[in-house]
């Protein structure tokens, strides 16, 4: 595997202008250290990424502009590597992690977890140096037409090297599976699992168990995922809205944050200098108070599924 991946990077980094000159960006980025509700938050300054804060999501715009996920939409420089039967691994050119790769579907198909969360587990396993990601069609994904993950290096998100340290309620402790309630600065779970198929069979109670909006067909969340020690990891991130309201307001109390899971994971994107600058700890705060369930939510949650 590292073998592989490792390789696709360094090719594309060779050969395609766009992803090298943003890939080396990153090691110019600003960064900053907030705390946030008690947990430490990174705020990145990172303009490449306006693509995705910035994109525009809804129906229309979505219909009328071409598919960039899409093998035949996709610049002649970009390769990928296959894996398993449904998908690509590329290299994203616009990264915020060091590595950083979409794994897209080779059919356009609508963005849905529904029966893709072992992909998920596979895809960890198979790229264990990485934390793998889904943002779900209102949950900050820039091309909620296309299913598709992201993978970025271990060591960059805050929430996955220092979960433990957040852990608020255990709420199944068994030799096959441990389930958590997580307060990293807003309430979340985690589970982890030796046995694929016990996660698979605990994340298929939770699309039961979310609340969901009556026109869309998924509940609201954002995903991360990886592999250590023999051990599936999960992080599921139940939301309550897409877009705080920040992101609409004019003047002074614009910020362009777009939340998904990067940024829940502890790195906060701010493709704006600007935005970096006046950013603040009660920033954030109301930011996850908005996109995020409270405690009573995800109290009613827990108790649907145990």
């Amino acid at each position: 595997m590292k073998t592989e991946i490792e390789a696709l990077l360094h090719n594309q980094l060779q050969s395609w202008n766009l992803a090298k000159s943003n890939f080396e960006a990153l090691k110019q980025i600003k960064i900053k250290n907030l705390n946030v509700n008690g947990a430490t938050f990174k705020v990145q300054f990172n303009p490449a990424r306006i693509v995705s804060s910035g994109a525009k999501v809804d129906a229309k715009s979505i219909q009328e502009r071409r598919c960039f996920l899409c093998a035949r939409n996709r610049p002649e420089e970009q390769i990928g590597l296959s894996f398993g039967q449904h998908y690509t691994i590329l290299v994203n050119p616009f990264p915020i992690f060091p590595k950083h790769f979409t794994i897209s579907d080779v059919e356009h198909v609508p963005q849905m977890i529904l029966g893709r969360f072992g992909d998920i587990l596979d895809l960890a396993e198979y790229m264990n140096d990485y934390v793998i990601f889904y943002n779900g069609p209102k949950c900050g994904a820039s091309a909620p037409d296309h299913v598709h993950f992201q993978a970025g290096n271990k060591g960059l998100l805050p929430l996955q090297k220092k979960w433990r340290k957040y852990i608020k309620t255990i709420i199944i402790d068994s030799d096959r599976i441990k389930f958590y309630k997580v307060n990293y600065g807003f309430p979340l779970f985690l589970f982890e699992t030796k046995d694929k198929q016990k996660g698979i069979e605990l994340f298929a109670k939770f699309l039961n168990a979310l609340p969901k909006n009556e026109v869309e067909k998924e509940p609201r969340m954002n995903i991360l995922a990886w592999f250590e020690d023999g051990k599936y990891l999960t992080v599921i991130i139940p939301r309550a809205g897409h877009r705080p309201t920040c992101y609409f307001a004019e003047g002074e109390e614009h910020l362009l944050i777009s939340p998904a899971s990067v940024d829940l994971g502890g790195v906060f994107i701010t493709p704006l200098e600007k935005d970096f600058e006046k950013i603040t700890a009660e920033n954030i705060a109301e930011i996850l108070k908005q996109v995020c369930l409270n405690e009573k939510k995800i109290q009613e949650i827990i108790e649907k599924i145990i």
